[in-house]
């Protein structure tokens, strides 16, 4: 009843930016992110900044507001913003996503920018474990037209938004189901992948909406999140060219761990961790 009463109170400023500012504050004392409803309402309206400028101070009109009050509603129940708009911008690009996929993220970002950063355009073959969304593959192949990218998943419901996320962004990639890499026959020239690497004992720790929306089959792994990179390091070892190269995402209390179990599986190689734009370990290249 107080959290009721409180956003009633909001609502009785009559202008967009009151309304959104008091349905800000109103998620903030709830414990939320009061950003979120600003994120939802423009995207919703499809305004840029100088749209926003321009209505701010305009009287809200009541389907707007009633919009308002439907968001906070789900945002007080931690659904994700990204899940209740359907999709969310990946390297630029429009990506549906369902609470069958795991939200793009920027640092996932920076992982396809490294890897384009350190190959060559040039003709490749190349797998993205565990795509998700699509979203590695689907950037790597629309900033590579050249190179054979093939995205598998364990999930067939990720691989069927995927593939809709591949044909709406005209990206020809070959989707296959697979645990890690056990359908793949023949050589790769680049193996990434942005891996389950949240440990169980992570649980308590994690944001709620993501404990309760997000799919667990892309968050966790075994071994204190380690299982599946000990798995793509044994069955990278026949599938990938001498001169190959992996990519992988990190947990950012696993650059050492993930480094020597490549290592040890690619002791003829150089095995790299590499930080994110906030200066935390993020990425691993094996070269």
């Amino acid at each position: 009843m107080i959290k009721r009463r409180s956003w009633k109170r909001c609502k009785m400023a009559k202008t967009y930016v009151e309304v959104l500012s008091g349905a800000s504050s109103f998620l903030e004392a709830n414990g939320k992110e009061g950003y979120a409803i600003e994120y939802l309402f423009l995207a919703r309206k499809n305004w840029d900044k100088t749209q926003w400028l321009i209505n701010m101070r305009n009287d809200i009109l009541p389907d707007d507001e009633a919009m308002i009050e439907k968001d906070i509603e789900s945002l007080m129940k931690n659904i994700p913003p990204q899940y209740l708009l359907g999709y969310e911008y990946f390297f630029e690009h429009r990506l549906k996503v369902t609470e069958d996929t795991l939200i793009p993220r920027p640092e996932t970002e920076e992982l396809v920018a490294l890897c384009l950063s350190m190959t060559e355009s040039k003709r490749k073959k190349v797998v993205d474990i565990g795509t998700g969304t699509g979203a590695i593959a689907i950037s790597l192949k629309l900033a590579r037209p050249d190179w054979q990218v093939t995205a598998l998943d364990i999930s067939q419901e990720a691989l069927r938004v995927a593939k809709e996320n591949a044909e709406n962004l005209h990206a020809k990639i070959n989707f296959k189901r697979s645990d890690v890499l056990s359908s793949m026959i023949e050589k790769q020239d680049i193996i990434i992948s942005n891996p389950p690497y949240i440990s169980q004992n992570e649980w308590a720790l994690m944001d709620e909406s993501v404990r309760t929306y997000e799919p667990k089959l892309a968050l966790f792994a075994e071994n204190d999140g380690l299982a599946i990179y000990q798995k793509i390091a044994a069955e990278s070892r026949d599938l990938l060219q001498p001169a190959g190269m992996i990519f992988l995402e990190i947990g950012f209390q696993q650059g050492r761990a993930v480094q020597e179990i490549f290592q040890k599986s690619f002791p003829e190689k150089n095995v790299r961790v590499h930080q994110d734009l906030s200066g935390n370990d993020r990425m691993v290249v094996i070269s």
